[in-house]
């Protein structure tokens, strides 16, 4: 096999050759593409015998003689270019003959079909539009290691079609909700990165500084707040679609900054959020996947049946088998904590022991879309109580696949009960919960203006994403992952 500096060398020497003799491909600045590979293909009827200009990297060339075939790859696929020297020209011929694997050419030329019956395009013209001055990945093995994956999106975009696939996928799933959303009468706002108080969820921010005030602020790790604000000011229907930041570990379902959908509509609470949940999924997986069922894995996700709705309680009843109506104060918890082998901090009560067995007994059975309701008050510091049982509160958390998807309240409006929740926040933040949330005085202000009764919900569009495209971690849906710096 040839050196791999010789063939860049190579690549390198053939670029300063065009450019010494004025053909110089970056000088080009436009080429008129007037068709796609896959339109061509979807249309070969009507386009047989015209013409029609692609444009796109060359996938593969195959020289024999007088005449020449190449696969050029653009946004759709891929599609054969025949190119004769009786057809361009012998001094174009020659130029074609001299083209690499990865240069990326324009082509004008008439659709026909080969003896073999593939559609091609008769090339007229071709155009070397940028010179490609390294090699691609080997063309039967193509690019599978992940690391590399991840840190050359570009690479992987080129040479594997199926993540192309899950990217267009994602846009087309943003611009669903989107569509949903707006047909629902919601207002798409935009609210802060970079906060003062960096509340609205239970996560360890990131942290900066503004040198032009000389003030320490925080990336926001939530879209709540602000969005409440808006509530109040009388937008009754608003929603956002954004990243935020969190500062915690990596793995298959999390990356420090990931993309949060947050809504909230005035006047409804989270009965309303289970709703409007069932209905934009139900849409998403019919519009994007054309089918109501969405396989993930092993599982076949049913987004048709009517979604699971189970309380919190109930849940730990029917797969830990504990009667939590039977517990009555934070040492019978533990107790029956220490039984099952959950661990637990001594800050934890009993409502933050009864979450603690919950993710460790009942999440993994949660593969079909459940709202699992009614949480504790200890781990909900934003959620209206359930005026008949103030121990818990109106809050569901959707779960599919065992994941956590989405998470909703009946919104706390009251801002005398939202201080005291701050001071308990801040309590827990004084004993060492890094993730415990601080008092916003301006928030506690608009509230004292006047919320109206509200429900909310917050979507994670990377783990939505993952489980429309059966991708199998949050790395494959995010185009450029977080990543451990090489130099590290």
């Amino acid at each position: 096999m040839e050196n791999l500096n010789e063939i860049l060398r190579l690549r390198r020497e053939k670029l300063a050759l065009l450019q010494e003799s004025g053909k110089d491909p970056f000088v080009i600045t436009k080429f008129d593409q007037s068709h796609h590979s896959a339109d061509i293909k979807s249309n070969y009827d009507e386009l047989e015998g015209k013409t029609v200009s692609i444009a796109g990297r060359m996938m593969f060339k195959r020289v024999m003689g007088k005449a020449s075939f190449c696969n050029v790859r653009d946004l759709k696929g891929d599609i054969q270019v025949y190119v004769a020297r009786d057809s361009i020209g012998v001094e174009e011929y020659m130029g074609f003959k001299k083209l690499d694997v990865g240069d990326i050419i324009g082509v004008t030329g008439e659709v026909f079909k080969t003896k073999t019956g593939e559609i091609s395009v008769h090339a007229a013209t071709v155009t070397l539009l940028s010179k490609s001055l390294q090699t691609l990945p080997e063309k039967y093995h193509g690019l599978t290691d992940t690391d590399t994956r991840y840190r050359q999106r570009y690479t992987d975009l080129i040479m594997n079609a199926e993540v192309k696939d899950t990217f267009i996928k994602r846009s087309r799933i943003i611009s669903t909700i989107r569509r949903f959303l707006d047909e629902q009468g919601f207002m798409e706002v935009e609210t802060p990165m970079l906060v003062q108080n960096a509340g609205g969820a239970a996560a360890r921010p990131f942290e900066t500084h503004f040198n032009a005030l000389d003030e320490d602020l925080k990336l926001r790790i939530s879209l709540e707040l602000y969005l409440k604000r808006l509530i109040v000011g009388g937008l009754e229907r608003v929603y956002e679609i954004g990243r935020v930041f969190r500062n915690e570990g990596l793995d298959t379902r999390h990356n420090p900054e990931f993309t949060l959908m947050e809504l909230y509509q005035a006047y409804t609470d989270y009965h309303g959020m289970m709703d409007l949940t069932e209905a934009m999924y139900r849409r998403v997986a019919q519009e994007v996947n054309g089918s109501m069922q969405v396989t993930y894995g092993e599982h076949v996700i049913d987004f048709e049946k009517p979604f699971e709705r189970i309380t919190m309680v109930d849940a730990v009843k029917k797969y830990a088998n504990v009667d939590w109506n039977e517990v009555k104060d934070t040492a019978q918890a533990r107790a029956i904590a220490d039984k099952l082998h959950v661990e637990y901090e001594d800050r934890h009560q009993k409502g933050d022991i009864l979450n603690l067995i919950f993710e460790e007994y009942v999440e993994e059975h949660l593969i079909q879309p459940t709202f699992v309701m009614d949480h504790p008050i200890e781990i909900s510091p934003l959620t209206k109580k359930k005026p008949d049982d103030p121990e818990y509160v109106e809050r569901f958390e959707m779960f599919i696949n065992g994941w956590e998807m989405a998470n909703a309240y009946s919104e706390l409006n009251d801002p005398i009960d939202q201080r005291e929740r701050f001071k308990a926040q801040e309590a827990m933040l004084a004993a060492g919960d890094e993730e415990a949330n601080t008092t916003d005085e301006d928030f506690l202000n608009a509230l004292e203006i006047g919320m109206p009764p509200t429900g909310g919900i917050g979507y994670g569009i990377d783990r939505l994403v993952m489980i429309m495209t059966n991708s199998p971690a949050i790395r494959d849906v995010l185009l450029f992952p977080t990543m451990k710096s090489l130099d590290k």
